[in-house]
């Protein structure tokens, strides 16, 4: 144990598949937990054909998995649960993600794995939840997105709603799902037993917007904007976000534009005024900002210490000195994939080296032999399980 791999040797099982689940078992991974991926036989982890496909891979399932090992196995049959119950021995985290009652008539429901492993923190990621009326119900990222105000919230000038296209509820999940174990793991040293662990997407996705969520009630609409000018403003040649809202970065912003007359026009004079002539204020500031190019408003807002950016594209953005200089991205090769992939540092990590399982995504089954053997399984007994097809090895 130590700072760069604080879990080592904690042991983790992930049957959870998609990508809130499958992350948040990648975090422990990368943060040195051993993380044996359970996967099912074929396709794998259907996360594995979400998007565009690289094999076996998409960039669902290598940024939801690195750093595990695979292992692939008919959970319908019951030389596969025996497969299971083998590797869930010592195990001290189990994550599922199937729709509530599914796990339990696969045999693998909290109770009976605390049975045999009391010490173990069990976790289990659902769409809604494990009760009431939408528990069974089919969920992904969209389906939270729309359920909990999120995409009414989320309108453009166009007056329509817009889903987030980030799967912002699927990764914030991961994350709550994460603390919530790293707090367990803390908790569990003078514990006697583990716990169960419920994470849904409709939890999270309601945290995430707790600021917005309790404005909009206590304004009896949508929430009012915390101050004017700001937002996302039209250049010549693109778009850039600008927020001035106080007194000081008003005076600025109407200087910037050529304009230090109008921040003592009386109908501007406060932050309170200016959001009262909202419709005044961008009548003004919109066409001057549309005039002139990202790159003259960018020399003169940082001028005026401002707070401003230019919108990038995705492209853009790797391309920037700033992401350059403080190794943000890491470019690593993956399995099926021509070309090295942009993966995001994760904040308080050393970076994973090339070459390593912290640095790779595994394919269905990759390990499978491997883990096996470490679980007590003979040879023959291995070469058994692949002639049956209870247990199938990468392709």
């Amino acid at each position: 144990m130590s700072y760069d791999a604080p879990l080592a040797g904690l042991k983790v099982v992930d049957l959870s598949q998609g990508i809130a689940g499958p992350y948040c078992a990648m975090l422990l991974a990368q943060h040195g937990a051993e993380v044996i991926k359970v996967e099912s036989i074929g396709e794998g982890d259907w996360a594995r054909a979400l998007g565009v496909r690289y094999e076996s891979h998409t960039a669902f399932s290598i940024i939801g998995n690195m750093g595990k090992r695979s292992i692939s196995v008919d959970l319908k049959t019951e030389a596969g649960k025996q497969v299971l119950w083998r590797l869930l021995e010592g195990a001290d985290i189990f994550l599922e993600g199937f729709r509530p009652g599914v796990i339990k008539r696969l045999g693998f429901d909290y109770e009976a794995v605390s049975a045999r492993e009391p010490r173990i923190l069990y976790v289990s990621i659902s769409g809604f939840g494990q009760t009431g009326p939408l528990a069974e119900r089919p969920a992904m990222d969209p389906v939270l997105q729309a359920y909990t105000g999120m995409m009414i919230e989320n309108r453009g000038e166009d007056g329509i709603p817009h889903r987030v296209p980030v799967i912002v509820v699927d990764m914030s999940t991961a994350l709550y799902a994460y603390q919530a174990l790293s707090t367990a793991l803390y908790a569990r040293r003078d514990e006697p037993r583990g716990r169960y662990i419920d994470v849904s997407l409709m939890q999270a996705a309601t945290a995430l917007q707790s600021i917005r969520l309790m404005a909009c009630h206590l304004e009896g609409g949508t929430m009012k904007p915390g101050g004017v000018p700001g937002g996302v403003f039209k250049t010549a040649d693109g778009w850039m976000s600008i927020v001035a809202i106080n007194d000081r970065d008003w005076a600025s912003l109407c200087a910037a534009m050529d304009m230090p007359a109008l921040a003592q026009e009386a109908r501007f004079a406060t932050p309170a005024l200016r959001l009262a002539n909202e419709a005044a204020v961008y009548a003004i500031v919109r066409p001057a900002i549309a005039a002139k190019p990202s790159a003259h408003w960018s020399a003169r807002l940082t001028e005026a210490r401002l707070m401003h950016e230019r919108l990038n594209s995705y492209a853009d953005f790797l391309d920037q000195p700033q992401v350059r200089e403080t190794g943000l991205i890491h470019w690593l090769e993956q399995a099926g994939l021509p070309q090295k992939v942009p993966v995001p540092a994760l904040p308080g990590l050393q970076p994973p080296m090339p070459g390593t399982l912290r640095a790779e995504a595994p394919v269905p089954g990759q390990h499978s032999a491997a883990i096996l053997a470490e679980h007590g399984y003979t040879p023959a007994e291995i070469a058994s399980l692949l002639d049956n097809g209870t247990v199938a090895a990468a392709r």
